[in-house]
């Protein structure tokens, strides 16, 4: 029995209306007996319900409570005119307009993430400063994965909300806040002028902009692949991965002029905050062109026939865990190789190959260019070859070229870094594409938002933020540049068995996933 939400006129009224009875699957309907939210004890529940269902129907209350304060701005669940249309008949210029609007709108939300990576030089002077460079630059980069921490959290927020009230709106929240943080981050005084709550307030707001961004990739993912043709997801959904090495390449370009054209004493005073500062009003464009987008066809299908689910955490842990266990684990290998080349290889190829700050930017924004211009192959030849061949071809080559990459960058000649850091950039590329189309054709749509979001964030969580201060750590402790190497081959092979164990996806249909019940995808791993 698919039990009823409470829908609130006013966020005054939702408070009253989450109660334990009003919840069971015995409940006639929305008109439930009122109390306090949170105010019951797990007591109250049935004795065969573990504490672990307890929490969790906690939480679910409170992104219901979240969802019913919001519902006074409109931003409810869609229930959509009776309509055929699928996911293969949408027109080609509609599906131009959702690649350019999903694909601008992940830009801006990954240049705001991505500014901080580039300027940590910089930022551990104004923020630690102590009288070791290094120390200085492990606590920029703890920061760096510490917001990490909150991108499971907003991935489990916004997963629910999104497959509560749709993609759309769920996506314009994520892009205002990220905005907003990072703007904050343009205005904030440093260690100098306030002293240790600096950092405090540093982190603070980081921890902000990892709980947006863990809303945003699985989401951008979704809303493209439910548009796209079967036959060319993997191409269309590479505008994702396209639009996040663009986001980064244009940081370096920005973080780069910045370098070559302001004075150090200029960039200590003010130059860092000016890539902060450009934030507003790009997530101003954004948020308008997020906010212009149509509902995909595939959560209308499901909005329309009632089938929205009702506890998208709790069937999704239920249904889908072994399959979200299976791709972390390759998921862990896109977020290790897409950071370590992004994000620590430029400071890697000022200490380890002695480049100049402005030319290892440079190196980074060619590697990043040449990213972008690849994943659309990378997508076709996923599509052709399959997923599960994608995968393998993307371990393996990470396997073979992450030696000579390493020793490359650290030579401190400038054309072998660049052909150093490609190398590298051709299997993050391979996993980045292929990911892009997993993390939708792997759970149905009623949960896919929610289960994506999870699987992808917990692995970014665990193995992307901590690839600087991982990287960092195992230099200073074993002396050799080459250690991180030897980190890249383990996760690779644990990508390897994760990926090897899903079922190949790339031809079945978005549209053979049951709505009115809890199944998995066709082929999927339950």
């Amino acid at each position: 029995m698919m039990r009823c939400w409470p829908v609130v006129s006013r966020p005054a009224r939702a408070w009253s209306s989450f109660t334990p009875e009003a919840f069971r699957d015995d409940a006639p309907c929305a008109c439930k007996p009122r109390g306090r939210a949170f105010g019951m004890n797990p007591a109250q529940f049935d004795d065969k319900t573990s504490a672990l269902t307890t929490w969790m129907t906690l939480l679910e209350r409170g992104i219901r409570v979240a969802v019913s304060i919001i519902d006074p701005f409109q931003i409810k669940t869609p229930r959509p005119a009776m309509t055929t249309t699928t996911v293969e008949q949408v027109d080609p210029a509609t599906l131009k307009k959702v690649i350019v609007a999903a694909a601008i709108g992940n830009f801006v939300e990954w240049f705001d993430f991505a500014v901080y990576g580039f300027l940590a030089t910089t930022i551990a002077l104004q923020f630690f400063p102590t009288g070791d460079s290094s120390a200085a630059l492990l606590k920029t980069f703890a920061v760096f994965a510490v917001a990490f921490a909150f991108r499971p959290l907003g991935g489990i927020f916004f997963g629910m909300l999104g497959d509560r009230i749709g993609r759309k709106k769920t996506l314009a929240m994520t892009i205002l806040l990220m905005a907003g943080a990072t703007t904050l981050i343009g205005l904030l005084p440093t260690y100098a002028a306030i002293g240790v709550m600096a950092p405090v307030l540093l982190t603070i707001i980081r921890c902000a902009q990892g709980f947006s961004a863990g809303g945003e990739y699985a989401g951008a993912c979704a809303y493209l692949m439910e548009h796209a043709p079967r036959t060319q997801r993997a191409w269309y959904g590479s505008f994702v991965p396209v639009s996040t090495f663009s986001a980064f390449a244009a940081a370096a370009v920005v973080a780069y002029a910045l370098e070559s054209f302001l004075s150090t004493e200029a960039m200590g005073n003010w130059g860092w905050r000016l890539p902060f500062l450009i934030a507003a009003p790009l997530g101003l464009v954004g948020l308008y062109l997020r906010w212009k987008l149509d509902e995909t066809p595939a959560f209308q299908a499901v909005a329309q026939e009632h089938a929205v689910a009702h506890s998208p955490l709790k069937d999704t842990l239920r249904h889908h865990a072994v399959a979200m266990c299976c791709l972390g684990a390759f998921v862990s290998l896109t977020a290790l190789s897409f950071y370590m080349f992004t994000t620590y290889f430029a400071t890697y190829l000022q200490v380890a190959g002695g480049l100049s700050r402005a030319t290892a930017l440079l190196v980074s924004l060619i590697a990043l260019a040449f990213a972008a211009a690849l994943c659309p192959l990378a997508g076709a030849y996923s599509d052709r070859v399959g997923r599960r061949a994608t995968m393998a071809t993307a371990c393996i080559l990470l396997m073979v070229v992450v030696f000579p990459s390493f020793l490359m960058a650290s030579s401190g000649s400038f054309i072998a870094s660049i052909i150093g850091v490609m190398l590298l950039a051709v299997g993050a590329v391979l996993c980045g594409v292929v990911t892009a189309a997993l993390l939708s054709e792997t759970f149905p749509t009623r949960t896919r938002y929610t289960a994506s979001a999870i699987t992808y964030n917990m692995a970014y969580t665990l193995f992307g933020g901590t690839a600087p201060l991982m990287a960092t750590w195992l230099i200073s402790m074993t002396g050799s540049n080459l250690s991180p190497a030897f980190y890249l081959i383990a996760v690779a092979a644990l990508a390897m068995a994760g990926g090897m164990a899903l079922p190949e996806t790339s031809k079945i249909s978005l549209h053979d996933v049951p709505v009115a019940g809890e199944e998995p995808v066709v082929g999927a791993i339950a």
